[in-house]
């Protein structure tokens, strides 16, 4: 009787231990395994070896699992028949079933998925060592296997993913609202073109580069902007940035007869389709704060600034020289009274 407890016991705990593990190395997730693994201890670096490539060791798991399960059933049921006969091994084998579901199934994975980071760095370095004692049985499997499993790699994670971890991580109060929001935001700035941000030509502040200081002096005065755009006769044809400090700087040398563009600097064009994400990127190679956004014929479509792609991010930004918030909301009610006076009022109400 007791070889048969033994045995029992055997069968159970060794089945136990490999359904929790499975469970346990498939519950973690690589981005943990790899967060783990920065302290570069032993266990964390063999959990993240198992999670980079974890076929073969889950493998190796069900190849022992399956052993202890039917091997293991096999020498019970022998033991079993010599000592209650045939008559009341059905009985017993419906019992250890009901065991072996009971306390090698349910309950050890019920407990490796709740505490999958401390079971997975408790069995890390015995599975390695399992899955390379099994290397030439895994082999001969993937080379079996492998017409059914070829082209399906997954990636790590994507895009939705990372905004719904976002979102449960502030509803579980792990990251603040505003992190929260910052994230989703970021992720936006890609479906955001320059054209979307920028400020459109008919609320653009420029200066005919042709004129003097002195002439453009109210101009320069009156702009809100700390950067005016210089053209030629007309916007489209537009000559350069000019700094607004170094026009009053001019201005206070006396050299109020020097025209606007010998103050300017080199002008930078983007399309209209440009992405905010990109853009950001180009301000910060450039070292620029101004560029002008041209459309597919080249002409202006209006500026952008380095604020404005910010703004994608962080929301508004006003200062104490702002006179109008939003220059695109701006720019709608100049084309709407532009419109209203070459007379086109009643194409305007009709589509309100």
């Amino acid at each position: 009787m007791a070889q048969l407890a033994i045995a029992v016991l055997i069968v159970i705990i060794g089945s136990a231990i490999c359904s929790g593990t499975e469970v346990a190395l498939l519950s973690l997730p690589l981005l943990k395994a790899r967060q783990l693994a920065q302290n570069r201890n032993p266990a964390t670096l063999a959990l993240l070896a198992i999670r980079e490539k974890v076929s073969r060791p889950i493998a190796s798991i069900v190849i022992l699992n399956n052993i202890f399960n039917i091997v293991g059933s096999f020498i019970v049921s022998r033991i079993a028949a010599e000592i209650f006969g045939n008559l009341m091994l059905g009985i017993f084998s419906g019992i250890l079933t009901f065991l072996i579901i009971l306390f090698a199934e349910i309950v050890p994975k019920t407990i490796g998925e709740r505490y999958a980071e401390q079971f997975g760095l408790l069995v890390a370095v015995p599975v390695r060592s399992l899955t390379w004692l099994m290397t030439p049985i895994i082999l001969v499997l993937e080379k079996l296997t492998a017409p059914l499993v070829k082209g399906n790699h997954r990636p790590v994670t994507n895009e939705a993913e990372i905004k719904l971890l976002a979102m449960l991580g502030y509803q579980e109060g792990l990251i603040e609202d505003d992190e929260a929001e910052m994230i989703q935001k970021v992720f936006r700035m890609n479906d955001i073109a320059a054209k979307d941000i920028m400020t459109p030509r008919v609320a653009i502040t420029y200066i005919e580069g042709h004129q003097s200081l002195e002439s453009a002096q109210q101009e320069i005065m009156q702009s809100q902007h700390s950067r005016i755009i210089v053209t030629g006769e007309e916007l489209d044809d537009v000559l350069g940035v000019a700094l607004k400090a170094e026009l009053l700087a001019a201005l206070v040398q006396g050299r109020g007869q020097d025209p606007v563009n010998s103050c300017m600097r080199q002008a930078r064009y983007i399309p209209a389709t440009e992405r905010s994400d990109k853009l950001l990127k180009t301000f910060q190679t450039a070292r620029e704060h101004l560029m002008i956004v041209v459309d597919e014929y080249g002409g202006v479509s209006g500026v952008v600034t380095l604020e404005d792609v910010l703004e994608v991010l962080i929301g508004e930004i006003v200062d104490e020289t702002d006179r109008n918030v939003d220059l695109q909301a701006l720019a709608r009610q100049r084309r709407r009274r532009l419109l209203q006076r070459q007379g086109f009022q009643t194409d305007l109400n009709r589509n309100r």
